[in-house]
């Protein structure tokens, strides 16, 4: 399924993000990928290269707004527009995840401000030229710990929480256009940041690879008309349906 797209996607430079990033390589598109750490960002670009793909790294924290002006402005200039905003990148705050009582107020915030307020800023920048376009693929990440409270996920899972009221609200507002704002829960992940949050894990995880589907479904013209859904990677790549 090769995507005649130009595909935007935070927290690039590891993790989900590293393999959504080289899923999307193979499929031909123009891709601008972001990240906090510059060495490791340039890492997968030069693997996302090696797969024939053109690729614009900017080292941004979508948390700072001038980071988030700089990246969607290059992401522009170098390729015309964004055809699809993939918000992966998030914080998981202290590790090991304190209960609520115990949770320090700025690092509360700052979780918050990253997963919440920095996945809304980056998607307002975006949404105007999609709207323009009237067509436009915006994809949140989200977890089950936005979508059922569980002890011991702390400001991690409340910001996805957050993420998918606000994922809800763009699909209402963009409604009756072809601009589409979907969610996707990935399950729980072998990666660094689910290493942070759960330190002592003794249960098998999934493969970030295995997870890319959904996000290649949503990004292609085979998801007209989807809009304000809630998919899990796992279900979807067994062949299940949208929730």
């Amino acid at each position: 399924m090769k995507i005649n797209k130009v595909v935007m996607i935070t927290g690039a430079s590891k993790g989900l993000g590293r393999a959504l990033t080289l899923a999307f390589a193979r499929e031909g598109v123009k891709l601008a990928i972001c990240a906090r750490g510059e060495e490791a960002l340039e890492t997968v670009k030069a693997e996302a290269e090696n797969l024939g793909a053109e690729v614009l790294t900017v080292t941004a924290d979508i948390a700072i707004p001038r980071d988030v002006e700089k990246f969607t402005t290059l992401t522009e200039e170098r390729f015309g527009r964004i055809d699809v905003l993939i918000n992966n990148a998030s914080a998981i705050g202290p590790s090991p995840i304190p209960l609520l009582i115990d949770y320090p107020v700025e690092d509360f915030a700052q979780v918050l401000y990253t997963n919440a307020v920095g996945t809304f800023m980056i998607t307002r920048r975006v949404m105007p030229g999609m709207l323009l376009r009237n067509q436009g693929s915006v994809i949140n990440v989200t977890s089950e710990a936005g979508h059922v409270g569980y002890a011991g996920w702390g400001a991690y899972g409340i910001s996805k929480f957050a993420v998918e009221g606000m994922t809800e609200t763009w699909a209402e507002e963009v409604d009756g256009t072809n601009v589409r704002v979907n969610m996707v829960d990935p399950g729980e992940m072998d990666t660094e940041m689910h290493a942070l949050a759960v330190p002592e894990c003794d249960y098998a995880l999934n493969n970030p690879q295995d997870l890319v589907d959904v996000f290649l479904y949503l990004a292609s013209e085979k998801s007209t008309g989807i809009n304000g859904y809630r998919l899990a990677a796992q279900e979807f790549a067994a062949g299940g349906e949208t929730q």
